[in-house]
C-alpha cells in the first residue's frame, strides 16, 4: 500500500492523524465518558500516550493491519473523533470497526457517517468479506451506530472483557460485503 488516502462524506473529512492532533486526542479521548465506553482508552489519559498511539498508525497502515482516521468536519478545524478498521486479516477477509466521537458531537450522526465511509472503503478498496464491531452492552449508542450502518446483531457475550477491573458484557455486530452492496446502492465516499 502507498500513502493512506483521505476520504470525504457529505459532511466529514476522514484524514490520517498527525502528531499535531495529539493534544486534541488526549483531551477528547481522555474525557471520562469516552474512556469508560472504550476497552483500550485509559483514564486519566497519560501525557505522551496520544503521540505514542498516533506514531503506530502509519506503520499499521503500511503493514496492512489497520487503517485509522481522524474524523473532522469538512472545512472546519478540530477533531470530531476517530474511526478505524483494525485487526485487518486479509487471509480471512475481515476487520474490526471501531470509533469514538467527542462528547460535544454526540447525537449528530457523525459516528454513523464516518463508520459507513470506512465500511465502504473496507469492502470496495480493501476487498474485505466481513466487517464486525463490538461494544459494551451498557453502551447501546454504539450498537445503534452499527445498526444504522446495516450491521446485524450477532452475539451477546457475557462478561467477555475487563474494563478497569470489572468484567463487561459485550455485543457483537457484523455485516458481509454482499449484504452491504444490497443495502447501500449509492456510494458513501465522495470527492475530498
Amino acid at each position: 500500500m502507498t500513502g493512506q488516502p483521505v476520504l470525504a462524506t457529505d459532511r466529514l473529512l476522514l484524514r490520517p492523524f498527525t502528531l499535531a492532533d495529539a493534544p486534541e486526542v488526549q483531551r477528547i479521548a481522555g474525557d471520562y465518558e469516552i474512556a469508560s465506553r472504550a476497552l483500550d482508552i485509559p483514564y486519566p489519559y497519560p501525557d505522551g500516550a496520544a503521540e505514542t498511539w498516533i506514531a503506530t498508525l502509519a506503520p499499521g497502515f503500511e503493514q496492512g493491519v489497520q487503517i485509522v482516521y481522524a474524523v473532522t468536519r469538512r472545512g472546519e478545524p478540530g477533531l470530531v473523533g476517530a474511526v478505524g478498521l483494525t485487526e485487518i486479516d486479509h487471509g480471512h477477509g475481515r476487520a474490526e470497526l471501531g470509533f469514538w466521537v467527542a462528547k460535544s458531537c454526540w447525537g449528530r450522526g457523525y459516528a454513523t457517517e464516518a463508520a459507513r465511509a470506512l465500511i465502504e472503503y473496507g469492502f470496495s478498496i480493501l476487498g474485505l468479506h466481513r466487517v464486525y464491531g463490538t461494544h459494551f452492552s451498557r453502551n447501546p449508542a454504539s450498537g445503534r451506530v452499527m445498526e444504522k450502518c446495516g450491521m446485524g446483531h450477532e452475539a451477546h457475550l457475557r462478561e467477555h472483557a475487563r474494563k478497569w477491573g470489572v468484567f463487561e458484557d459485550v455485543e457483537v455486530w457484523g455485516i458481509l460485503s454482499d449484504d452491504w452492496r444490497e443495502r447501500w446502492t449509492a456510494p458513501t465516499i465522495r470527492e475530498p
